[in-house]
This record gives structure tokens, C-alpha cells and sequence, in this order.
């Protein structure tokens, strides 16, 4: 089964009014800048999309919104898991039912299932949908729970489906034992925008990063550069790239990231809560970073809070 490469970025949900209402039109317009700057492959729904603001309706929605805009020119892979079975099986036969490429399902957060029940919990979703794709999400700073190598390792051997991983931790050594366990081909994707290149370097076949949102053309060039073995260029971009990766995680992600969009005329800073805008001491950090890298221009009305 086809193991996705390359730039993955995962798309944020941006609202809209008072009433934080899901933005169509700001999501395609997120979805067009990505594309005409060269990501190789979307999502949505996942962290950066912050679905556990959603109903399942919306999130239903904004799968249907992606997969309309993005009209078969690259990869969608939506991030179809929730915390409960029921739940991730409706949302990923959803995906499925509109053809979608692939599906990502994170680790079950809050409620720290042991290796076994996880297995069995993925295996449950692989085998109803034997011929879709499906990433394994494992984040185990906000799941609470990890997905042992070993565990990844038996998923695949047991379920030809499960082609990969999204690795959003800074643990190396699961990241080289995933492939010990799971082979050398399997589809390791960096989560952790810091470690990109080490990443790839080990053997990764992309990454799924937020800083792609905000600079897609760097983060589809930094995979470009290490598939065409230039490991120099690919070094030298990562170390430019590290202070985005940082100020855009200065605050709980998608906070900052969304501030950046705002600034950049692609959405507004609006959120649910209990999340909310960033303290003003640190929008005007990202606003400096952004005009160092030329995202954005630093103006004397965006230096007041985007938010306002």
C-alpha cells in the first residue's frame, strides 16, 4: 500500500464572528496559499485544527470543505481519531465515503490505554477499513500515552494498512526503533518541528509540520533538498527555519499560528475556548520573528495585537 512523502502540512480551522463559527472561505484560502507555495500533501482535523472544539458535524465539514478545495491536486490525509471507538470509526468512514487518500487516527488522550489495548484499539479501526491508508498519530505530550515501537511494529505486521507514523515526540530513539520494528519502508512523518531534519536523516518519509502552515515553500524545500540527498542545503535550511519552528510554539499551538495567518491576511486571530489570544508580549516577539523571515511587514498597527 502507497506510503505518502514528503511535506504533509496540517491545516488549522480558522473562525469566524462572535460566535467562532468555521470560516469556509479563510480554509480555502489557506488551502490555495499552500498549494501554489508547494506542499506536497494536506490535512486537517488533527492538533493544528483543533478538533476537540468541534462537533463531529463540524469536523465532518471541514474534511468535506478540504477535500472540495483541494480537487485531487495533492494527498489528503485527515485526521479522523477521537477518544472514544465509536467516534473515530463514524469520522473515518466519513473520510472514506469522499475518497480521501489516507487517514490519520491519534492515540486515544486523556484515558492512557496500555500497549495492548492500543493495539487493539488501531487494529479495530485498520481492519474496517482494510484499503485505506492509515497513520498512526502518536503525541504523547498531549495524549498522555505512547505508542511503543514495538506496538507500531505489530500494527504493521498485522494490518498492510497501517503504513505509518506521525511521530510528534523528541525521542529519538522511537523514532530509530519504529524502524527497527516496523522496517526500514515504513512511513515515519516528524511531528516535532524541531527535529525535521534529524528525522529524515534516520530514514523519515516526511514531516507533518505546523510551521509548514505559515512557511510551506521552506518546509516542502527542506524534504526536496534531503530526497535529493543534498544533506548540506537541507542542514543549513533547518538551522534558518529554527526560530519560526520556536516562537511558533511559543504559546500552546494553533494559538501563535493562527496570530501569524491574521497577520498575513489568510484568517482571523479567533479561537474557542478555552483557548484565546496570546499574551501581548509574545505576539509582538512572533510579529519580529515573522518580519525576519519576511512573512509579514512590521507595522505599527499589527505591533498592537493582532487579536485586538
Amino acid at each position: 500500500m502507497h506510503v505518502p512523502k514528503g511535506s504533509i502540512v496540517p491545516l488549522p480551522t480558522p473562525f469566524t464572528g462572535a460566535d467562532a463559527r468555521i470560516d469556509e472561505d479563510a480554509l480555502r484560502r489557506i488551502i490555495e496559499f499552500q498549494l501554489e507555495n508547494g506542499s506536497h500533501g494536506l490535512s486537517c482535523t488533527g492538533t493544528t485544527g483543533e478538533p476537540s472544539s468541534l462537533s463531529l458535524a463540524e469536523r465532518k465539514r471541514v474534511v468535506e470543505v478540504v477535500k472540495d478545495a483541494i480537487g485531487g491536486r495533492v494527498p489528503f490525509y485527515p485526521g479522523t481519531g477521537n477518544n472514544n471507538l465509536t467516534e473515530t470509526l463514524e469520522l473515518t468512514r466519513h473520510a472514506v465515503e469522499l475518497g480521501v487518500d489516507g487517514v490519520m487516527i491519534i492515540a486515544p488522550y486523556y484515558i492512557r490505554p496500555n500497549q495492548q489495548n492500543l493495539f487493539d484499539y488501531f487494529g479495530a479501526v485498520a481492519s474496517e477499513f482494510p484499503d485505506t491508508p492509515v497513520i498512526l498519530y502518536n503525541i504523547p505530550g498531549r495524549a498522555a500515552v505512547n505508542i511503543d515501537p514495538v506496538t507500531i511494529g505489530r500494527l504493521r505486521d498485522a494490518y498492510p494498512n497501517v503504513v505509518g507514523v506521525k511521530h510528534a515526540t523528541k525521542n529519538l530513539d522511537d523514532v530509530s526503533y519504529t524502524f527497527v520494528h516496523a522496517g526500514r519502508d515504513f512511513g515515519v512523518y516528524c511531528g516535532a518541528e524541531t527535529l525535521t531534519y534529524p528525522m529524515l536523516t534516520l530514514g523519515g518519509s516526511g514531516h507533518i509540520s505546523a510551521t509548514g502552515v505559515v512557511a510551506p515553500k521552506q518546509i516542502a524545500r527542506l524534504y526536496e533538498l534531503a530526497a535529493a540527498g543534498k544533506w548540506d542545503e537541507a542542514r543549513d535550511l533547518h538551522y534558518e527555519m529554527l526560530e519560526l519552528n520556536d516562537m511558533l510554539f511559543i504559546e500552546v499551538n494553533p494559538v501563535p499560528l493562527k496570530t501569524a495567518l491574521s497577520l498575513m491576511g489568510l484568517c482571523e486571530a479567533r479561537w474557542r475556548l478555552p483557548l484565546g489570544p496570546m499574551l501581548p508580549e509574545n505576539e509582538r516577539k512572533l510579529l519580529r520573528t515573522l518580519s525576519r523571515y519576511g512573512i509579514v511587514e512590521q507595522r505599527a498597527d499589527a505591533a498592537t495585537g493582532a487579536s485586538a
